[in-house]
């Protein structure tokens, strides 16, 4: 059973049995971002309460700290994590502004972190000792972009568009560097920026045949939208954050058709089990980075039913862990990240109203 962080209603928490330990949840449950933070919130939650079903003598507790995708919250909510000696690891922070703002409090407070999606590359060098990523960095997304741009659709001209944030520009300053003079203009738009008549008429002047977009659902369902009505047919290419039902319902079924985006995440049908658990609990199929947090909660439920109950021993255990997971084999370098052999990034298509995956993941040469 959840509780609620920074805002929300707090529910009545399970006994905690002999165990006594909780984790966290960090990430957007409210704001223009909240599909992708439910995602990962649904993925945690499930295995803690298939945990907690399993051994009810170690029933964990699961607090949920809303971000609303906003680094300017984070700081707050870290601190808050931190004073609660309880808590001992946190799923999240989900994106790569707020983990940029959090990471530093959360790893002084000795609370082992692992993210489900926070994809800038920069997080895992920046010396947090507790910091750990259970999915590829954008120096793997970022490339694999960019060689399906030019390998699979062919690309002649390319024009590249972030959101300023520091996934999306990080993102998209990897995939501009894969494709070099292929690349004819890139520009930035703030990430609130409701007009986008300026952007667009910046985007049909270069004449692409694929534009790539480094951001989220919300502004890139709006930017696609304003790109057909004004009859441009390029290819339009995104990566993870704009992987979501939402950015077809934004941009209309019609614009969203053939538009490719890629992450670094594995369908999760390749493991039928999880997808079958998962729709019985919640009615729905798994979304972006449902399995990755999933996983990452396992890491910890599995090191708290090991006796780490205390934050100092769950972080030992999770930087020796090694195991399967849904989304990948889960183990970790010294810096945090996923071994290499892990790191799989795979290209979704808009076929037919639907995002549906490639049948492999994208060459990794």
């Amino acid at each position: 059973m959840a509780t609620a962080g920074c805002t929300g209603t707090a529910t009545t928490p399970p006994d905690p049995g002999r165990c006594g330990a909780r984790i966290a949840f960090f990430g957007p449950l409210t704001g223009e971002a909240q599909n992708l933070g439910r995602n990962m919130n649904e993925g945690v939650l499930l295995a803690v309460e298939e945990h907690n079903a399993a051994d009810p003598s170690c029933a964990v507790q699961l607090d949920d700290f809303d971000s609303q995708g906003d680094p300017k919250q984070a700081p707050e909510l870290a601190q808050q994590i931190v004073a609660d000696s309880a808590i001992v690891g946190v799923v999240g922070p989900a994106f790569s502004g707020e983990s940029q703002a959090a990471n530093p409090i959360l790893s002084q407070g000795g609370v082992s972190i692992i993210t489900p999606a926070a994809t800038e590359p920069s997080l895992s060098t920046r010396g947090w000792s507790t910091f750990h990523r259970i999915l590829g960095s954008d120096t793997a997304q970022g490339p694999a972009a960019g060689r399906y741009i030019r390998r699979t659709l062919q690309a002649r001209k390319v024009f590249v568009i972030d959101d300023t944030s520091p996934y999306g520009r990080g993102l998209s300053d990897e995939v501009i560097k894969e494709l070099g003079p292929l690349v004819v203009q890139s520009t930035s738009a703030q990430p609130n920026l409701i007009d986008l008549r300026g952007v667009v008429a910046e985007i049909a002047s270069a004449s692409p045949d694929v534009v790539f977009f480094g951001g989220y659902y919300h502004q890139a369902g709006r930017l696609l939208r304003e790109l057909r009505a004004v009859g441009m047919s390029a290819t339009f290419v995104s990566g993870d954050a704009v992987k979501d039902e939402e950015f077809l319902h934004i941009a209309g079924l019609a614009a969203a058709e053939g538009a490719v985006l890629t992450c670094p995440c594995q369908p999760p049908d390749k493991d039928p089990a999880f997808v079958q658990r998962y729709r019985t609990r919640f009615g729905h199929e798994p979304g972006t980075n449902s399995a990755e947090a999933y996983d990452a909660a396992t890491v910890f439920l599995r090191g708290i039913d090991a006796g780490h109950t205390r934050r100092a021993d769950l972080e030992r255990f999770v930087d020796d862990y090694s195991g399967p997971g849904v989304s990948a084999t889960v183990q970790f370098t010294a810096t945090g990240e996923l071994v290499d052999t892990s790191v799989a990034v795979w290209a979704y298509r808009v076929d037919g109203g639907r995002i549906v995956a490639d049948h492999s993941p994208i060459p990794s040469s």
